[in-house]
């Protein structure tokens, strides 16, 4: 009877001991599966209704582009296999031949016609593809396709590269109709298979991809919003990559040997933008130029972000083409703020200004607790609305709100993609400029930019427009910004990519 109690406590104690092998082998052994947990959900994944970092990190492993850019930022063939300048408005493309999309489709020429043709009419992304002329948008055979652009185009080459360029399925986009942002269908080397809103998106390895094969069968991103859970995630083994590590998480992640820690310079920038076309004291200059001098941002930089990114000089991250690194920063000068709210009529501040800020983002609503603390010194009183993600894209895209904090990830690397849509007038609202911000020289210069081709004079019609902006102070320049990537220390392959949206194809997690 002892004999047969001790063997039963024996097996008890061995089957948990099973039990714990298995559940620990999920997580940290070698598995079929990736586990991604980021802070924001997707937006949609119609990819040409929308531009934000959290839909993008999932449609780059579902869709391609014609040319990509490596780590490098050098382009290198993608769906096209090679392209011709023919002249300064048209360029050639010769397409891979060995391309299915998701549905089993085959990919032509007639797919980037209707690309093209579809991205060009898109008000959210005009400004990526806006250059193109449908009516030069000419299929040569199924493998050769001639695109030409209504006036000379700068950047054309890197903006397509950029994901909101991928390339659709024409049929895909008619039978899914209104869902297709729910059920999209790519050439890439991950097929979507599942998204419950706020939760998670899954994909699962394409079979039939003409490239290397994805190493992961499946891919999970999870939507993880507090930054302390979606580390205590990943140090359960939870998860296996964490996105967007959060500052004061740094040192936890190179404490812990079963972690492993990527930091990179990215090519974004953070801002706390104004709305200048508010009816609030916010739409004279002399009192953005006065709040700008209020806030710290060296400070910022330091106690916010604990050293992560430096602090931005102007509205380009530096590591981009155009960017002018001889701009005046706004300098930390209460003295200055005060007599500058003076000159305006508002010696005492007195007024009373609305600040949006997304709940996703716990260093953002850091920054607005600054600013209200500082503006406050100056008789100005903040009200803070924090708003779910795709609420607050949609509030400060309609000019809600006084103050917004943001970034932006110039993705193209060239100062096009880093200036037009976040300053130009004809790009108010949602397409980018969130600041309602309008100044003709600059959109002539912003203008001019575009259609140069020479470099040297692009830069410098460039750093001219970058000047006015920081004159009339539509944003506070905050932090140029750092990709901080966490992962358990057996994920192989994992890579940082400038713009943020990382290739995950060739990530597994191993022994």
């Amino acid at each position: 009877m002892k004999y047969r109690k001790k063997l039963s406590i024996i097996m008890i104690a061995a089957f948990a001991l099973f039990l714990t092998a298995c559940s620990s082998g999920s997580s940290q052994g070698a598995k079929d599966s990736l586990i991604i947990a980021s802070s924001a959900d997707a937006v949609t994944f119609d990819i040409q209704n929308t531009n934000d970092q959290a839909t993008t990190r999932i449609a780059r492993q579902i869709y391609e582009t014609l040319i990509k850019q490596n780590e490098k930022l050098e382009l290198e063939p993608g769906l096209a296999e090679s392209w011709t300048v023919i002249d300064d408005t048209t360029y050639e493309f010769k397409l891979r031949k060995d391309v299915k999309f998701h549905n089993g489709e085959a990919f032509t020429a007639k797919d980037v016609a209707y690309t093209m043709n579809r991205a060009a009419a898109s008000e959210q992304i005009g400004h990526i593809v806006g250059a193109v002329d449908p009516a030069k948008v000419k299929v040569i055979d199924d493998h050769t396709i001639q695109i030409g652009t209504k006036e000379p185009f700068g950047p054309f080459l890197t903006h397509l590269a950029h994901p909101a360029t991928a390339i659709m399925n024409e049929k895909a986009v008619t039978d899914g109709g209104q869902d297709y942002g729910t059920q999209p269908v790519g050439t890439g080397p991950y097929k979507f298979t599942n998204w419950t809103a706020g939760s998670e998106v899954n994909v699962e390895r394409f079979a039939d991809y003409w490239g290397e094969k994805g190493l992961a069968e499946t891919i999970t991103f999870k939507v993880i919003k507090e930054n302390s859970v979606r580390l205590i995630a990943l140090e359960n083994g939870e998860i296996d990559i964490a996105f967007d590590v959060a500052p004061s998480d740094i040192a936890k992640v190179e404490e812990n040997k079963e972690l492993a820690l990527y930091r990179d310079l990215n090519l974004s920038t953070g801002y706390v933008g104004f709305n200048t076309q508010s009816k609030t004291p916010v739409n004279d200059v002399r009192v953005r130029q006065a709040i700008n001098y209020a806030i710290d941002v060296d400070a910022i930089v330091k106690t916010v972000y604990q050293g992560v990114g430096k602090a931005a000089q102007g509205p380009l991250n530096p590591l981009v083409f155009g960017a002018n690194s001889e701009l005046e920063p706004y300098n930390y000068d209460v003295d200055k703020a005060k007599a500058l709210l003076a000159e305006a009529g508002y010696a005492d501040g007195g007024f009373t200004l609305k600040l949006l800020v997304g709940d996703n983002n716990a260093e953002r609503i850091k920054i607005a607790e600054v600013v209200k603390e500082e503006l406050s010194k100056l008789g100005i009183t903040v009200e803070i609305s924090q708003l779910e993600w795709g609420a607050y894209l949609d509030a400060t895209g309609k000019g809600e709100g006084d103050m917004y904090i943001l970034g932006w990830t110039t993705v193209t690397t060239d100062a096009d993609y880093g200036l037009y849509p976040l300053f130009h007038t004809s790009q108010f609202g949602k397409a980018g400029n969130r600041a309602f911000y309008s100044n003709p020289k600059v959109d002539q210069l912003l203008d001019d930019g575009k259609t140069t081709i020479d470099p040297a004079a692009r830069e410098a019609l460039y750093k001219e427009a970058q000047v006015i902006i920081r004159d009339e102070a539509p944003w506070i320049f905050i932090q140029d910004g750092e990709n901080v990537t966490a992962t358990r220390k057996n994920v192989q392959g994992f890579k940082h990519h400038p713009t943020g949206s990382f290739f995950l194809s060739q990530v597994k997690v191993g022994e």
